[in-house]
């Protein structure tokens, strides 16, 4: 984050010395550690947080992915069976090449409203 050498931490603790003085420097340290402390802390849990986030997305999105591709999976199996059970029906309904539809016994057609009598 910060490029500050061991010089330059030295001529920091002698500024404040003699800024503050010999009786403060030790409480002042101690404060700013703690504050340096808190700082990291809560920068450290930023990040976690953010890890955290960016894996629960990447796993929901590979659900996702997961799904689809099973539906996927699933409507083209479907669509073969379908296809298999039509052209089923279309073989056994056909007719055999001698056979004509007027020698099936042919079924009338249901009674129109006119034709149906109310006794």
């Amino acid at each position: 984050m910060f490029d500050i050498g061991f010089w330059e931490i030295c001529l920091i603790g002698v500024i404040a010395l003699l800024v503050v003085g010999p009786e403060k420097l030790p409480k002042m340290a101690r404060t700013a550690g703690m504050w340096v402390g808190r700082v990291q802390r809560m920068v450290s849990s930023v990040k976690q947080d953010i890890d955290k986030e960016l894996r629960l997305q990447e796993l929901q999105e590979s659900l996702l992915k997961n799904e689809r591709d099973e539906i996927h999976q699933f409507v083209e199996e479907a669509k073969g069976s379908v296809s298999d059970i039509n052209q089923t029906v279309r073989s056994s309904t056909t007719l055999p090449p001698n056979e004509t539809t007027a020698d099936k016994e042919t079924i009338p057609p249901p009674p129109t409203p006119t034709e149906i009598s109310f006794k």
